[in-house]
């Protein structure tokens, strides 16, 4: 009867593990054809791309360049003043955890009036899929809504290496595994 029930648990942890599970999608601002730089048509792949809440995006830039979210307004006039966060060393990576826009911008020189910008529409997350994380793929175009920005971000902005989300996945599958393998065997 108790390794009955020990089973039962332990499955139903593996259960719980494996559903938390998300496949969130990591995107690399303007990849496959280009970056975080004056070159780049940023609206153009924003609009090619789906951003999901528990999506990750990550901007890869040089010592020339940061990256600044910004409020809509300060989006549509390049304005740096009151950034809700300011990052300046690459890769700068932002999790995605509400649906609505984000707005991002270079806040060196005027490379934001010469269309170093981009607005990120996130939209509600589907139903988890048993895929593992994928690297940025190209799907339908968004749909942004009026949301307005997530709240300002205070204190230092620590940022996960561009993998963690990837190696988060991986070692939740490993343990739901285990603890599948270890509800088959006798205790």
């Amino acid at each position: 009867m108790e390794v009955s029930i020990m089973r039962m648990l332990t499955g139903f942890a593996a259960a719980v593990m494996l559903l938390q599970v998300v496949a969130a999608v990591n995107h690399t601002v303007g990849a496959p054809n280009g970056g975080w730089d004056l070159t780049t048509d940023l609206s153009s792949w924003a609009s090619s791309q789906t951003f999901t809440v528990g999506d990750f995006i990550a901007f890869v830039f040089d010592g020339t360049h940061d990256v600044l979210e910004v409020s809509q307004a300060n989006y549509g006039s390049c304005g740096t003043g009151s950034p809700i966060s300011t990052t300046v060393s690459s890769p700068a990576t932002f999790q995605l955890t509400a649906t609505g826009n984000r707005y991002f911008i270079c806040g060196r020189g005027s490379h934001c009036n010469q269309g170093m910008k981009v607005q990120i529409g996130v939209v509600a997350a589907t139903t988890p899929s048993p895929s593992p994380p994928q690297t940025t793929t190209p799907s339908s175009p968004n749909q942004p809504n009026s949301r307005s920005p997530p709240p300002p971000v205070t204190g230092t902005t620590v940022n996960p290496p561009s993998s963690a989300p990837s190696l988060k996945m991986t070692a939740g599958t490993i343990l739901g595994f285990g603890f599948f393998v270890l509800m088959l065997l006798p205790l």
